[in-house]
């Protein structure tokens, strides 16, 4: 892998990745390609390196590549990897459980509150602690597994777009999603630290936002950042006078960042998960389901999208061009693209 990073010092994290022996080229238009693909074959060749033609791939519009599908928008889990974690079966001691989270950590930023639902599971690995697998940790287990199921396609950055966090804490641990024109690009989370248990409030929502600009920073670094959070107090971080010493560091580092926190309302998670959910189902896990529809719950369905679909309760205007396009289906049910 050294002799790769080596040869390919010139194009790296520019126009090309290598990981081992695969090197991936990626551009932003067909004519940059060629010649990123001819530069690419003359460094081959003039350090008499040789790729096997039957392994190469030209041209593609979307790539596997390390456990993940690319696309020029879009980044998804590998279906064949989510297959493989379905398959799993409940692990019966501590290092089948540090494998287990190993391979759905990998896939960590997929899954919103990982940290918080992987907890039942990490407490087993810790040394000197009874292997217990009991009701909280088989409904931790499925809870993943379910998760990667269902994992959203997430969008990828553009370095030339504003970012924007959403940032939360609790006693149970730190959570953020990373979004950029209202898609999710990351989700992130941890569990607390030992001493950071005992953080009041206003420094346990700070923690969150801190976390947020250091994972991502590769991310939010030199870009306009607006962060918002529920606790209000945060608003108005930069004007305050008197803080602590772990808040004046917190203040240096924020400062390295062009960011504004801002309030939001309600749990930012509400937000990201609802827009970060994916429209088709999954290839590999349909689960079907039967209702039975009676006259009381479409006369409660109709009168429900009646009060929704008022001017006033639409919040966004791009969404209430869509309403005006509506269609009325036999039951006098709103739908679109034949769907409630």
């Amino acid at each position: 892998m050294d002799l790769m990073n080596r040869v390919c010092r010139p194009m790296l994290d520019r126009s090309v990745i290598v990981f081992i022996d695969d090197i991936l080229i990626y551009s932003r238009s067909e004519g940059d390609h060629a010649c990123h693909i001819r530069e690419v074959l003359e460094i081959l060749r003039r350090e008499k390196l040789y790729a096997k033609f039957s392994k190469c791939a030209f041209w593609l519009r979307e790539v596997q590549f390390l456990g993940h599908v690319i696309s020029p928008e879009d980044i998804m889990v590998d279906p064949a990897k989510v297959e493989a974690v379905m398959k799993w079966s409940p692990p019966k001691t501590p290092t089948e459980v540090r494998s287990f989270l190993g391979l759905a950590g990998y896939y960590r930023r997929f899954i919103q509150d990982f940290s918080r639902i992987a907890t039942p599971l990490t407490k087993l690995t810790r040394k000197e602690t009874k292997y217990d697998w009991g009701p909280t940790q088989v409904q931790a287990f499925d809870e993943l597994k379910k998760r990667l199921t269902e994992a959203p396609i997430l969008t990828l950055p553009d370095s030339n777009e504003d970012m924007v966090v959403y940032s939360d804490a609790s006693y149970l641990g730190l959570g953020c999603v990373l979004m950029q024109r209202g898609k999710v690009i990351a989700y992130a989370s941890r569990q607390l630290k030992t001493h950071e248990a005992n953080y009041p409030t206003h420094d346990l929502e700070l923690a969150a936002v801190v976390f947020a600009l250091k994972i991502w920073r590769h991310y939010l670094y030199g870009v306009k950042c607006t962060i918002y959070t529920d606790h209000k107090s945060l608003k108005y971080f930069f004007e305050q006078k008197d803080l602590n010493m772990r808040q004046r560091r917190w203040l240096e580092l924020l400062k390295d960042y062009d960011c504004e926190i801002l309030h939001h309302p309600g749990k930012a998670s509400v937000v990201a998960d609802a827009l970060s959910r994916k429209t088709e189902h999954s290839a590999i896990w349909i689960k079907s389901y039967s209702l039975v529809i009676t006259p009381d719950f479409l006369n409660e369905l109709k009168d429900a999208q009646k009060e929704g679909l008022k001017e006033e309760n639409v919040g966004f205007e791009r969404i209430f061009g869509q309403v005006k396009n509506l269609e009325e289906n036999e039951c006098g049910v709103k739908i679109r693209f034949g769907r409630m």
